[in-house]
């Protein structure tokens, strides 16, 4: 019978390039194999335990918490945690190392462990192949009866003589000797794949790695019976004495919430109770509807029952400060489905106009931290962030990680440079993949890249590179994900540096964070909020009195009557193409409409067949009808129809008696279930619970597959809701103050899915006058001028100019209009790249004329000499002719992504008629099933996850947008035009509903050659 074994040294591939397999994999193998016990031990590093830990978990065996740690001036030493205080010092320690080296690196040396007791922690020395002695006797020395010394066999033709070496040395020490395999694998088959990730971290080829590689595959799980043959009873059996000793779980972790928001005479329960009642107040000065006082009690009841006090009021800090300093922020999410976050402010989310469901917020039954997002204006999220480390300080806030896994295009490239492929082979790979092809690298868009994947060496690199695919190539830090801890993070969970400056991240990421329940604040950042911000201001100041969104008009019939027209280019969330197919059939009429129009245009309803049917109820095609009273209490605002996750949890609880909690399981295994499995069980507990409750198969088998069509993108009405108020802000300001939502969108880019150059095409389409960059009327950014106002250019649209130097431009013009370049160049201390910027955006025309002559006026600068005066010297006029109109459009579009002159295909328009392609107003105009041929400058590719492969393209001329629906099969026959071109045709049907136009294609040609030297990149995939 082979003996019981604890692997008390294993490497997963969170110690990066270097471990090969992943934790799950590692775990799942050792018990496979029987064995007791598994210690994770990655290199100064925590960053995969958690995954671990969940395996563990879920296959019963006995993870053991450690790291590996390699002294600068000492032994390389794997340290093992024994209880919850060990982990702390464990965890300090490793901290010190991450935070004392460069962002993926560490430092740490003998005086560390010396400084800080690792009272509690385990030690196995791991020694070189020629053992020292001097370092096992400082590892005595320095942990006593908590050390021993690691035998570890690679059978590299010497393991009897090792084995001999290394118990009279731990003899002579006074070291018990313990068995450890140095595991980096999972299985065997992993080495080839482990040489190459060696040879990227090193920047070698496998072939000239050498010595550097390991000499077999030993470092693998190995079965209990090989261990008995290689290893004596007595090292086997000490795994087990080791195992006994490491008795920590991350289950031990709390989290502890911070104290000091909490005034002197308050509990946590009653400061929140105050800031509640003054905010409800505030919200319902007329007093507010019985059920949402309800609902308020209820949640401050279930809150104070879970002690989550401390947690909403660290989240209404964080807002009460961004609106002191005039910051706009939104609570969405989880958040918008609580009364008590409407009243402090958190969100925006009236609870009397929704139907809120807490428990997908806050669950007794989950009892584990609730979750808020909170977005604030992108160009000012940092204010916030800084507020948050000069309040808890960097010891104990820190932000939390992104695992960055490695993709087909990075697998591609590191294998390929691994393995010597030339760099231009290895970039036709890469390049031949896109992001929709997801996590398969296929052979055919190898050969379309002009390669055989049946070359030995091609195909070799194509395996590995499979292999490498979601492996874990580096941690960056998360857009905004913090972790706030009453005391020091560094008992919770190792901190190291990121790669910015004055950042640091934990090395958990929010799964992480999840999976043990612990605390996570979001701080995040949304561009819309930024321009909304400036909208505001610019209608403000037009209108001479303060202008905030609460004073943007509710429920306003011309707004609804441009969104229900598709009329929605710059308006949040409604922008894209399947939104804007959409909004004519919804015709949205109220906030709730809203709602729903954000939500449904989702892969979750898309993909569960939700979307066709609560159309044709809307639209009376269909009548609308309910199994039972309480189901229509679910559905009837979505017309039976679900749309929401909140729906599905609710007719759970209600039609197959599931209790809260166990409707917010079922709304884990939804997101999760296509990446592990897991619904069957929910499967049989809905439709048998349905079935009990007198509700029919067919009923019940047709919720469970929307069920499955929601798959991991069912969209929150929470989050829905909070969203649907920015849509509707947005669209006021663009409906009502054209000239002053355009110009903040400029100010705010890059965002959304249209450039400047169609954003200014949209504003003169709804009568805005658009003036150019001027040095005698241009402001930094874009501004306002007149009345009606009109939009004046900011020197912010100049490329190649500097904030600094538009800044300086501005202040000097303040004490006069510059008479000249010369004069502008020395008043506003402008260096020739900047003046070179300004004469190619046309902005030195009221000083020098056209282009031509500004470029002139910039060479003959003359830098102002210390001493004496400038020479001024008359010159006379060159005779340099005015660029031709289609110079002047290039120069528009390479210098400010946009031009005031007619548009390109104006210019092309005989060449692309005699071609007999159409412009899109004759294309809007042509009936349904018309076969033409049209061509347009490309704005946007989007790929939508629910678009079954399908492509939608939008491509502009000189008369409008035509919107093109490239089908999978089309699209991979044209797919060189489809990604590569910035001027397409595009041949095929017409199809035509209502006032939604598309084509239909069958046929694409790249014709970007007619545009010459134009740049006019496309928004493609955001």
């Amino acid at each position: 019978m082979s003996p019981d074994y604890a692997e008390l040294h294993a490497l997963s591939n969170f110690t990066f390039l270097r471990g090969a397999s992943h934790p799950e994999e590692l775990v799942e193998r050792a018990a496979a194999l029987g064995y007791h016990a598994l210690a994770l031990t990655d290199e100064c590093s925590l960053a995969g335990i958690v995954r671990a830990h969940v395996a563990a978990r879920e296959a019963s065996l006995k993870l053991i918490v450690g790291s590996e740690v390699n002294l600068e001036d000492g032994p390389r030493l794997a340290l093992l945690a024994t209880d919850r205080a060990a982990y702390g010092r464990l965890v300090a320690l490793l901290t010190r190392g991450r935070r004392a080296a460069p962002k993926g690196s560490y430092r740490l040396r003998r005086a560390d462990l010396e400084a800080e007791p690792l009272e509690g922690c385990l030690a196995l020395w791991l020694p070189g192949r020629v053992a020292d002695a001097t370092e096992g006797a400082w590892v005595r020395e320095r942990f006593g009866e908590d050390a021993w010394l690691a035998v570890e066999l690679m059978a590299a033709g010497r393991d009897r003589e090792r084995l001999g070496e290394l118990e009279a040395l731990g003899r002579r020490l006074g070291l018990p000797r313990v068995a450890s395999g140095d595991v980096h694998l999972h299985l065997r088959e992993r080495q080839p794949l482990q040489d190459v990730l060696t040879a990227v971290r090193l920047g070698l080829t496998v072939e000239s790695a050498g010595l550097a590689l390991y000499a077999n595959g030993e470092r693998h799980l190995k079965s209990r019976a090989e261990l008995a043959r290689r290893y004596p009873a007595a090292l086997l059996a000490a795994t087990l004495a080791v195992a006994e000793r490491a008795r920590f779980s991350l289950e031990e972790l709390r989290y502890e919430y911070p104290e000091e928001l909490v005034p002197e005479g308050h509990t946590p329960a009653s400061w929140l109770r105050a800031l509640t009642e003054a905010g409800f107040a505030r919200r319902f000065p007329d007093g507010a509807p019985a059920a949402v006082r309800t609902l308020v009690e209820h949640e401050l009841a279930l809150i104070a029952e879970l002690k989550y006090e401390p947690f909403f009021l660290t989240v209404e800090d964080l807002v009460a400060f961004a609106r002191r300093r005039g910051i706009l922020c939104q609570g969405r999410g989880s958040a918008a489905n609580s009364a008590v976050c409407y009243c402090l402010g958190i969100t925006e989310v009236d609870p009397s106009r929704m139907s809120l469901l807490f428990e997908r917020f806050v669950s007794k039954e989950r009892n584990e931290p609730p979750d808020i997002d909170v977005d604030f204006e992108h160009e000012r999220r940092e204010e916030v962030i800084q507020y948050l480390y000069q309040k808890y300080g960097r010891h104990r806030a820190a932000l939390t990680a992104t695992v960055i896994c490695y993709r087909p295009r990075s697998a591609l490239r590191d294998i390929g440079k691994a393995l010597g492929l030339d760099t231009l082979t290895c970039e036709r790979l890469a390049r031949s993949m896109q992001w929709w092809d997801g996590s398969r690298i296929d052979d055919g868009r190898v050969r379309e890249a002009g390669l055989d994947p049946a070359n030995p060496m091609l195909a070799r690199a194509l395996g590995l590179a499979r292999e490498l695919i979601g492996f874990p190539r580096h941690l960056s830090q998360h857009v905004g994900g913090f972790v706030i801890a009453r005391r020091s993070l560094a008992e919770l969970v190792p901190v190291e540096n990121a790669a910015m400056e004055e950042r640091t991240v934990i090395e958990w990421d929010k799964d992480d964070l999840d999976d043990l329940g612990l605390l996570k604040v979001d701080v995040l950042g949304l561009g819309m909020l930024t321009a909304i911000r400036r909208a505001l201001a610019l209608v403000a100041a037009r209108r001479r009195r303060p202008f905030a969104m609460a004073d943007v008009p509710p429920e306003d019939p011309a707004t609804y009557a441009m969104i229900s027209r598709a009329d929605t280019i710059g308006v949040f969330q409604i922008e894209s193409r399947a939104q804007m197919a959409m909004l004519p059939r919804l015709k949205p009429r109220n906030y709730y409409d809203l709602v729903i129009e954000v939500a449904i245009i989702r892969p979750g309803p898309i993909q569960g067949d939700m979307v066709h049917p609560y159309l044709r109820r809307r639209n009376g095609e269909e009548p609308v009808s309910y199994p039972s009273v309480e189901v229509k209490d679910v559905l009837e605002r979505t017309l039976g129809v679900p749309i929401f996750q909140e729906q599905v949890m609710q007719l759970a609880v209600v039609a197959a008696g599931f209790s809260p909690g166990e409707a917010d399981r079922l709304r884990r295994a939804m997101a999760a279930w296509k990446r592990r499995g897991g619904l069957g069980p929910f499967e049989a507990r809905l439709i048998d619970g349905m079935r009990a409750r007198g509700y029919a198969e067919g009923f019940a088998r047709a919720i469970f597959n929307q069920i499955l069509g929601f798959g991991e993108y069912g969209f929150p009405e929470s989050h829905a809701a909070s969203f649907a108020l920015l849509v509707y802000v947005s669209a006021w300001l663009k409906c009502h103050e054209p000239a002053a939502f355009t110009a903040a969108l400029l100010n705010s880019q890059p965002m959304g899915f249209y450039a400047p150059a169609q954003l200014a095409r949209d504003a003169r389409e709804h009568g805005v006058e658009v003036r150019g960059v001027d040095v005698n009327r241009s402001a930094v950014e874009t501004t306002l001028e007149g009345e009606p106002p009109a939009l004046r250019l900011g020197f912010n649209q100049v490329r190649g100019l500097a904030r600094a130097s538009a800044e300086r431009l501005v202040e000097a013009r303040g004490e006069r209009p510059f008479a000249s370049v010369q004069d502008l160049a020395e008043r506003a201390s402008l260096e020739r790249r900047d003046l070179s910027a300004l004469a190619a955006s046309g902005a030195l025309g009221t000083l020098a004329g056209h282009r031509h002559r500004a470029a002139w006026d910039v060479g003959g600068i003359v830098a102002p000499m210390p001493l004496l005066p400038t020479p001024r010297i008359a010159e006379g006029a060159p005779l340099l002719r005015a660029p031709r109109e289609g110079e002047d459009i290039v120069a528009d579009y390479r210098s400010l992504g946009l031009s005031l002159g007619r548009h390109p295909l104006a210019l092309l328009r005989p060449r692309l008629a005699a071609k007999g392609l159409l412009r899109a107003e004759e294309v809007r105009g042509l009936p349904q099933g018309a076969r033409i041929r049209t061509c347009g400058i490309v704005l946007v590719r989007q790929r939508p996850g629910s678009a079954s492969g399908v492509t939608f393209v939008t491509l502009e001329d000189e008369t409008g947008v035509v919107n093109l629906v490239v089908w999978r099969n089309v699209g991979e026959r044209w797919r060189r035009p489809l990604l590569e071109s910035r001027l397409l045709e595009a041949g095929g049907t017409l199809q035509r509903e209502g006032d939604v136009v598309h084509l239909i294609v069958e046929r694409l040609v790249d014709r970007s050659p007619l545009l010459g030297a134009l740049i006019a990149p496309s928004r493609d995939f955001h």
